[in-house]
């Protein structure tokens, strides 16, 4: 049993509860006081390298939530497995585990190589992609924000995906995309926050990303939102140094393997 049984379905929860959980973790982020001595970038630079201003992203975000939240929607609809009772069999634990280790792998592989395409192929990265990019300093609110065309092809094709690949019901992806969401938005924080369980847990983290943000790291680190493994397998790994500034903050520093 989950808290939400008999209040809201399970295919409601799946899609509506990562959109709010995406504001409610974004906005802890954004309503967090300067912090200086975790920052990756400094606010200053934040302020002058991004070329987008905030109300540009949020409205952003919402246009590919919105999305997402329609095909989830047809996607539940057509994929239940309710039988005339209208009760969904739910897996078991392990099997709900497995799923969604399965689901990230799915996940992970799409997000790589679509993600790379659209660095690579020179017309998507102009039109599309570079949208992604004018956040050169990365924030939280800012994690989906995206051209409405790679919202569509990298992140909720991506997550259909996942769902069809993995069989999970959609109880279990509740779990799974409020995971995902929690996790993207962390990697943009630009933040390296102590006793941050992503950090301790996952390569693939916000230092990680942020090199993909820079300049010299932008056909690098493309892997998202979970693990390091098809840039390590490809030779699209860019390791670095995290650097305890002087002055406060830190710096992912750059170096070819």
């Amino acid at each position: 049993m989950v808290f939400w049984e008999g209040y809201v379905s399970d295919e409601a929860m799946g899609t509506f509860a990562p959109i709010v959980v995406y504001w409610l973790y974004a906005g802890f982020y954004q309503m967090l006081p300067p912090l200086d001595n975790y920052r990756l970038h400094t606010k200053k630079e934040e302020d002058e390298k991004n070329s987008v201003p905030l109300s540009a992203v949020v409205k952003g975000v919402l246009l590919q939530q919105l999305v997402q939240a329609t095909v989830a929607q047809l996607l539940f609809m057509l994929t239940s497995k309710a039988d005339a009772s209208g009760i969904t069999t739910q897996a078991s634990i392990p099997v709900q585990i497995l799923q969604i280790i399965i689901a990230m792998f799915v996940m992970d592989t799409w997000q790589y190589f679509v993600h790379r395409y659209m660095h690579q192929n020179k017309f998507l990265y102009r039109h599309i992609h570079s949208q992604h990019h004018r956040l050169v300093v990365p924030y939280a609110i800012g994690a989906l924000y995206n051209h409405p065309l790679e919202g569509l092809l990298l992140d909720t094709l991506g997550g259909a995906l996942s769902f069809l690949v993995s069989g999970m019901t959609a109880r279990t992806a509740v779990i799974f995309f409020c995971f995902a969401v929690i996790k993207t938005v962390d990697d943009h924080s630009g933040l390296w926050l102590p006793g941050n369980i992503f950090h301790l847990f996952f390569q693939n983290n916000t230092a990680y990303h942020d090199v993909h943000h820079q300049l010299q790291g932008l056909k690098y680190n493309y892997s998202q939102p979970f693990f390091s493994i098809w840039d390590r397998l490809l030779g699209t790994h860019m390791p670095y140094h995290l650097v305890k500034l002087p002055e406060g903050g830190f710096e992912a520093r750059l170096k070819k393997d």
